[in-house]
């Protein structure tokens, strides 16, 4: 795996500060039942970390302290803790919005029987992976088997409401680039997955999220050893556009590692940059006491892939 932080920091970003925090995104562990060439976590079957139940139980209290309206939970697959369950649901009883960043074929792992109707249950938003809507795109760049299996459990979540208009119940699907491109329009794009897993599937969704692919980890060090990282970060550069920094993610969210240690996005997490410009870190415990608004955030290379084209963030495209 080759390192692209220093190849990052040597390519300077506006700097940028935080508004008030509202979203807490928490990485419950790495493993996950697929390993995707895309993934900025380079999560996998053979991973190991995971948030154990000290860590688990810090964040309701933290929701409560700040006042935080949205739990956002991944992974690895999230779903993959055993705390995953009892989390939710003292989220949920907070009144706090939760999200789970979904691989859709977790729900037939061993051991998840139940999940699809736990979620409909809590009201839980789905976003689920879902890099195309052919199945040779999709089984290439995350397994053979895998487009099945998404089919099967976004039909399984539609028969419960997920993504049916009017039930609340929101299902929204993510895409990344099979490559080292930007995502094409987002709206445009929707209109095709609408399109296409309605006609073949039968298949509804409420919205698709369109992400770029960060030169990290996994991809990151695929695009070095394939003497492509340079040209990436020059499209990425070369497509910056200065509007889109009033709305990245990390003005208003803060990224949580397993062992509870805290980011500024989920990308610096993966790169083992902490919370900040003084490089001092900072635990989940922290946030008990204090707040982070106005405070800097850490920037690099990897922050034009949010900025570059249309933007992008958890929550697809900043630019209509």
């Amino acid at each position: 795996m080759h390192d692209t932080l220093p190849l990052l920091e040597r390519t300077p970003f506006p700097a940028i500060r935080r508004t008030r925090l509202d979203t807490l995104q928490v990485n419950l562990g790495y493993q996950c039942n697929q390993s995707c060439l895309h993934c900025h976590v380079n999560a996998g079957p053979n991973r190991t970390e995971m948030m154990e139940a000290d860590m688990l139980a810090l964040i309701p209290q933290v929701l409560a302290a700040r006042g935080i309206t949205t739990l956002d939970l991944t992974g690895g697959a999230p779903e993959l803790n055993t705390g995953f369950r009892a989390l939710v649901q003292s989220a949920r009883a907070l009144g706090v919005r939760v999200i789970d960043r979904c691989n859709l074929t977790i729900l037939f792992e061993p051991g998840q029987e139940g999940l699809a109707d736990f979620l409909a249950s809590q009201q839980v938003e789905v976003v689920a992976s879902m890099p195309c809507y052919s199945a040779e795109n999709v089984d290439r760049q995350r397994g053979d088997g895998v487009f099945d299996k998404s089919i099967a459990a976004l039909q399984q979540l539609n028969s419960l409401g997920y993504g049916v208009e009017g039930t609340g119940l929101v299902l929204n699907l993510v895409y990344n680039p099979q490559g080292a491109s930007l995502p094409p329009n987002q709206q445009t794009l929707q209109a095709d997955y609408k399109r296409e897993l309605f006609e073949h599937f039968g298949v509804v969704f409420n919205e698709l999220l369109a992400l770029t692919n960060m030169p990290i980890q996994r991809f990151g060090s695929t695009l070095v050893s394939k003497g492509t990282f340079d040209t990436y970060m020059n499209l990425l550069k070369s497509s910056f556009q200065q509007g889109n920094l009033a709305g990245v993610m990390c003005r208003s969210m803060v990224s949580v590692d397993w062992q509870g240690w805290l980011s500024d996005c989920d990308f610096n997490q993966q790169l083992g940059l902490p919370l900040g410009s003084s490089g001092v870190k900072r635990h989940l415990r922290d946030l008990l006491k204090a707040g982070l608004d106005n405070q800097a955030i850490r920037v690099a290379g990897h922050c034009y892939g949010c900025t570059a084209g249309q933007g992008s963030s958890c929550g697809g495209a900043l630019a209509a």
